[in-house]
């Protein structure tokens, strides 16, 4: 396979956000239908709401706030669950107990990233599963380094930096800029960092995205692509 036909997919996300872990099986599924484009995905942070303090809040009360009654938090449940299962997620809403802090689960991320992209796959798998499908806190640091362990990183490595601000304004930083390229709302989908899609979009529309672009990656005309 080509240089050529190879493509870079930078997946900006929060791993407390339903529609980005709606996403990201939705782009397992494209690029498996893209045929023979190699795709390298890279994840990115954005925070949903980086107010909430390190220790999180409550997530009823912090749902209850935001959506203004219980019956409209379960209109939205019900609408993001049906869509879950068809992607084969198990959405266990009523068992996050913690709306957390996700900067330190950005962190972990980024240092997967630096292991390498399978490494930074698995993780964010496992972060989204934790979140979603078992209702674990994933802004307890004992949280992460278990799950770092479980992805292949070094988790006494992660317990040592998590406590400390290790990557803190580098993970700041890219959300700033992330902010200042447009991207109000995730899942966004950056192709070869020039070409957006936009929300959890549906598996034809990303597979036929990677493919456009790839194709005018071979070309010598991405910047032409529509």
């Amino acid at each position: 396979m080509s240089e050529a036909s190879a493509i870079t997919v930078d997946v900006v996300s929060d791993v407390v956000c339903p529609w980005c872990f709606i996403g990201q099986k939705r782009l397992d599924k494209a690029v498996a239908a893209a045929g023979d484009v190699d795709v390298h995905i890279r994840w990115r942070p954005f925070q949903l709401d980086p107010t909430i303090p390190p220790q999180g809040k409550d997530r009823r009360e912090y749902m209850r706030a935001k959506f203004g009654s219980d019956e409209r938090i379960r209109e939205i449940h019900a609408r993001i669950e049906p869509l879950g299962e068809a992607e084969g997620i198990s959405f266990a809403f009523d068992a996050i107990k913690v709306a957390p802090n996700t900067l330190d689960a950005h962190r972990l991320i980024r240092w997967a990233g630096a292991a390498g992209e399978a490494m930074q796959n698995r993780l964010v798998r496992r972060l989204f599963q934790l979140n979603f499908e078992e209702g674990v806190n994933i802004g307890d640091h004992a949280v992460l380094v278990e799950a770092a362990r479980e992805a292949g990183m070094d988790a006494s490595v992660v317990a040592t930096l998590l406590p400390t601000d290790a990557d803190v304004e580098a993970v700041r930083t890219e959300i700033a800029t992330a902010s200042r390229m447009g991207i109000t709302g995730v899942p966004c989908f950056l192709l070869e960092g020039k070409y957006a899609v936009m929300g959890a979009q549906d598996v034809d529309t990303l597979a036929d995205a990677i493919r456009q672009v790839a194709a005018a990656k071979v070309r010598g005309e991405l910047d032409k692509v529509g």
